[in-house]
C-alpha cells in the first residue's frame, strides 16, 4: 500500500512561493510512489487560538476536519513561510489548534502523535526560508510529530521554478528529492507497526 502523505503551504497568498513548493512536493511524492493530498489552509479558516473560546465552545469544526485529515495520512509535507526568521501566524495557529484536540466523540484523539513530517521552505532571499524552520521543527517535535532530519529550502523564489512549476536549480531538486524519499520511508515502516 503506497503511503498516504498529506502536503500543504503554511501561506494562503497570491502567488505564494510556498504554494509552488507545495505543488513540486507533491508531483515528486507521486512520482515517487506516494498516494498525495494538496490542501490549502485556506479551506480551514480558524479563529486565534484562545482558551475562553476553547472552553465555551470547544474545538473549532474547522481544526477538529483538519486533525481529521491529517490523521488519515501517514505522513505531513509542510512547506513553511518564514516572518522575522520564524513561524508565520497562519502556520502556528494552525498547528496550535490541531494540538489542542485530545478526543474525536468519545475516543482519545491526538492528530499530530507520531505523525512523520517533512518540512521545506521557501522565499525570494537567499536564505531560502531556512531560519524558520528551526522554529516549525522544535514546535512540531513538542506536539509529538516526528520530523524527518532531510528538508528542503528554496531561495530566490521569484525565478526558482519553471513555468511547469518544477524547481530550476539542481541541487536543490535533489534536496526535494532526498525528503520526500525519505518521508515515503519512513511513513513505511509506520504501516508496517
Amino acid at each position: 500500500m503506497p503511503a498516504r502523505i498529506l502536503v500543504f503551504p503554511g501561506s494562503n497568498r497570491t502567488g505564494s512561493f510556498n504554494a509552488k513548493l507545495a505543488a513540486a512536493v507533491s508531483v515528486e511524492l507521486a512520482n515517487q510512489g506516494a498516494d498525495v493530498t494538496r490542501i490549502s489552509l485556506a479551506d480551514y479558516p480558524l479563529p486565534l487560538v484562545d482558551e475562553d473560546l476553547k472552553a465555551e465552545n470547544g474545538i473549532p469544526d474547522n481544526a477538529m476536519r483538519l486533525g481529521r485529515v491529517i490523521a488519515a495520512h501517514d505522513g505531513v509535507f509542510m512547506c513553511c513561510p518564514e516572518y522575522n526568521s520564524s513561524i508565520p501566524p497562519l502556520l502556528k495557529n494552525t498547528i496550535d489548534w490541531v494540538s489542542l484536540i485530545s478526543r474525536d466523540g468519545d475516543r482519545p484523539f491526538k492528530p499530530w502523535a507520531d505523525r512523520f513530517v517533512a518540512l521545506g521552505s521557501a522565499s525570494d532571499g537567499k536564505f531560502a526560508g531556512i531560519r524558520g524552520l528551526y522554529h516549525v521543527r522544535s514546535v512540531m517535535m513538542n506536539v509529538g510529530a516526528q520530523v524527518i532530519s532531510e528538508q528542503c529550502s528554496v531561495s530566490f523564489g521569484e525565478s526558482a521554478f519553471d513555468a511547469d512549476g518544477r524547481i530550476i536549480d539542481p541541487v536543490t531538486t535533489a534536496r526535494l528529492k532526498k525528503a520526500c524519499r525519505s518521508l515515503i520511508e519512513f511513513c513505511a515502516v509506520m504501516s508496517r507497526r
